[in-house]
């Protein structure tokens, strides 16, 4: 069961990815591990950031580094997937090439959790571009999985809240493969305002998915 996390920069990616495994393993008894961002130790190791002609590698190495950690283990959570190396490569060098194979990928993924842009926006080093691009990375991820048909859960709030949801968009999945998660079910369900699913408009999670889709014109 591989769990992709994807998103624009600055959005919380790394630091959910190792929360949200600790929980899988420590709520669900699942064998659970983490696949960290292959660019981040490419950027760090050569100080710069790749080429157009370096980007199918770097979203092979992602690929390959999430399979192996799946051939071990019951639960990989991705942090990122070659999804983030093809919006890149369209954005910053109008390369397309990439985009079919990740989508093949994501499609093998169990889930795709999308960091919200709720969180401020922080240097780190060479990865990050600032906190202008964050909106149009975003957009460039929805429409390609719009596009094709693939399903997303928009994962929010600061601290352990946003592993929280995270772990509740999990949580469906999670129990299909015997994880007994009724003790947490639970503590959720005693409080009826942290299982609450809020947006500006209503608290119908739908919603989200369509507000986007209506503001660009769909239907």
């Amino acid at each position: 069961m591989i769990v992709a996390i994807i998103g624009a920069e600055s959005t919380g990616k790394s630091t959910l990815a190792t929360a949200l495994a600790e929980r899988v393993r420590t709520l669900a008894g699942l064998r659970c591990t983490w696949v960290p961002e292959h660019l981040r130790r490419w950027c760090d190791e050569r100080g710069r950031t790749p080429r157009a002609d370096e980007q199918a590698s770097i979203a092979d190495a992602q690929a390959a580094a999430i399979d192996a950690a799946a051939a071990a283990h019951d639960v990989v959570i991705a942090d990122t997937t070659p999804l983030m190396t093809a919006v890149y490569s369209r954005m910053l060098f109008g390369d397309d090439s990439l985009v079919a194979d990740a989508i093949a990928f994501q499609r093998r993924c169990a889930v795709t959790l999308l960091t919200a842009l709720d969180l401020p926006w922080e240097p780190d080093g060479l990865q990050r571009d600032g906190e202008h691009v964050r909106e149009p990375v975003d957009g460039h991820l929805r429409a390609l999985l719009s596009t094709h048909g693939l399903g997303w859960s928009v994962v929010a709030g600061r601290g352990p809240a946003r592993a929280d949801a995270a772990l509740d968009a999990l949580s469906p999945l999670l129990a299909a493969r015997g994880a007994d998660l009724r003790a947490r079910l639970a503590v959720r369900n005693a409080d009826p305002s942290a299982a609450r699913w809020t947006c500006v408009r209503c608290d119908d999670p739908g919603c989200e998915h369509r507000s986007w889709r209506l503001a660009r014109g769909g239907a």
